[in-house]
């Protein structure tokens, strides 16, 4: 039985987007950091760079790490081209994703993931799960998880740099971006996502759309007062209410995802020696100079 602790807070971490980030830190002048076996590491050690800052900034009680399971989920089979415009990951990179959930699963912080799904429908779900009984936060690059802050959930965005986050409430999301987390998913659904590659409506911007959902509040709303919108903005979402459909299912982060994990298993607690053993099995130095 959970019950509401106001002292503990659990960090949800968006794992691919620490890694991806981690490995351009540390590869963009081209060098490649390599264990004594050979093996690439350096998206590793950046992974690890990022994730220790957080932990350290925010003191979380409980850390858990999530991640994609692959390329095809329910968003590929709705529509085909979903994120089709990403390229195949640095070869450099293949051989770390193994890797560095071992290194996660070494600081005894769970690995969650679910076939079908993305990472961020694991992390919407389990913030879902813990946030009436701890807050939560989520560490991620990835502005789409704004539509998860609620008033015990914040998400954090790594912003460049080594230390350097934005953290989002409830308040600091309407200050900056003059929207709900509800209204992002809305947004989405109007201007695309060019990163996961999907249009919404070709035309609308998101100053307009900004516009239109502070004036209507969300897209249903839009959609009752079509008659009310200028001519031009009217007549491009008229032709495109398919896909306005379509953007707002594929941008809406699932919060139902078969996943669960026990608080009890996700508590931070880091034994040194667990933890010095894999880097010793890895050969890289580099990596205990991160734990102090």
């Amino acid at each position: 039985m959970l019950t509401q602790n106001s002292s503990e807070s659990v960090l949800l971490v968006d794992g691919m987007a620490l890694l991806f980030r981690g490995y351009y830190a540390t590869s963009s002048s081209g060098y490649i950091m390599r264990t004594d076996h050979g093996v690439p590491i350096n998206g590793v050690y950046g992974f690890l760079k990022y994730l220790l800052d957080a932990i350290g900034t925010f003191k979380p009680t409980h850390v858990v790490c999530c991640w994609d399971m692959g390329s095809k989920t329910f968003r590929t089979e709705k529509f085909e081209a979903y994120k089709a415009n990403r390229g195949p990951a640095p070869e450099e990179l293949i051989p770390q994703f193994d890797l560095v959930k071992e290194v996660t699963a070494s600081f005894n912080i769970p690995n969650v993931g679910v076939v079908g799904y993305e990472a961020d429908d694991c992390i919407g779900t389990l913030a879902r799960t813990y946030s009436p009984h701890m807050k939560v936060q989520i560490l991620t690059g990835d502005h789409d998880m704004l539509q998860l802050v609620e008033e015990n959930t914040e998400v954090i965005i790594m912003k460049k740099g080594q230390s350097n986050y934005m953290v989002y409430t409830l308040d600091t999301l309407m200050e900056e971006k003059s929207l709900t987390p509800a209204q992002i998913i809305d947004l989405k659904g109007l201007t695309g996502d060019t990163a996961d590659n999907y249009p919404g409506v070709k035309g609308i911007g998101e100053k307009t759309a900004t516009k239109l959902l502070n004036e209507y509040q969300n897209i249903a709303g839009i959609l009752e007062n079509l008659a009310a919108l200028p001519k031009g903005v009217r007549a491009k979402i008229e032709a495109e209410l398919d896909m306005l459909h379509l953007s707002l299912d594929l941008a809406t982060i699932r919060l139902d995802a078969p996943v669960a994990c026990a608080l009890e298993d996700c508590a931070w607690a880091m034994e040194r020696e667990k933890v010095i053993s894999k880097f010793e099995e890895i050969a890289y130095k580099g990596l205990i100079r991160l734990i102090g």
